[in-house]
């Protein structure tokens, strides 16, 4: 039987660790394919790195930095601040990057397309998100679609993390063994802070990135 292979869109932080985790669990090969975009928190790519290693799978970075030219936003602009708390309700935040899980995917696809695999794995999730329109689930199915047809061969986007809260994200961590390498060596804050060390992992503890993930971890393991 041919060995079932996947190409998992990997950042570095907290939903992607663990979907490489649940990759290695469900598919016989794993690629992490990470893009360095120009985000300001570039430090997620040497976790990224580091990550790989521990979870012993084959690791391609791109570089893909024409974000910064392309709309501004906090995640590729160093001069906008990023802002602290959570957005309001139908409100998108400023560290929305237009188009990039879009632009992310197809990347991911081409990269699959030449090595034959037809399985793609992104921690996407509509349930307790930033905002984000390229997260919601409508947006995967289009984009599976329109890149099987782009490039006639079907593909199969899986995002386990869709209808998951982060509170139930951790508690997958937990179960796939993994967790202590998500608090330890994944990163999410914004920020790039990676000197505060939290029960929950590094980061500034402010920022939209940090507070989803604080909050789900209690939620996850109340004292």
């Amino acid at each position: 039987m041919e060995a079932r292979k996947a190409v998992v869109l990997f950042s570095g932080g907290q939903d992607s660790t663990t979907l490489l985790f649940w990759a290695k669990k469900h598919f016989d090969q794993v690629i992490a394919f990470t893009i360095a975009y120009g985000q300001r928190h570039e430090i997620e790519l040497t976790q990224a790195k580091k990550i790989a290693q521990i979870a012993e799978v084959e690791h391609v970075i791109i570089p893909m930095n024409f974000f910064h030219y392309l709309a501004p936003n906090a995640l590729t602009h160093e001069t906008i601040p990023v802002e602290k708390g959570l957005p309001s309700s139908g409100t998108l935040p400023n560290t929305f990057v237009p188009g990039r899980n879009l632009f992310f995917l197809t990347a991911a696809a081409a990269f699959a397309y030449h090595k034959n695999i037809h399985d793609l794995v992104g921690g996407m999730c509509q349930t307790d998100y930033s905002g984000y329109p390229d997260c919601r689930e409508p947006f995967i199915q289009s984009a599976e679609k329109t890149l099987s047809l782009a490039m006639d061969f079907p593909f199969k986007i899986h995002t386990p993390l869709m209808y998951l809260t982060k509170a139930q994200t951790w508690q997958m961590a937990k179960a796939l063994g993994c967790l202590e390498i998500v608090i330890e060596y994944s990163h999410t804050c914004y920020q790039g802070e990676r000197t505060k060390r939290h029960p929950w992992g590094y980061g500034c503890g402010e920022c939209p990135a940090c507070l989803l993930r604080k909050r789900g971890f209690e939620e996850a393991f109340p004292c």
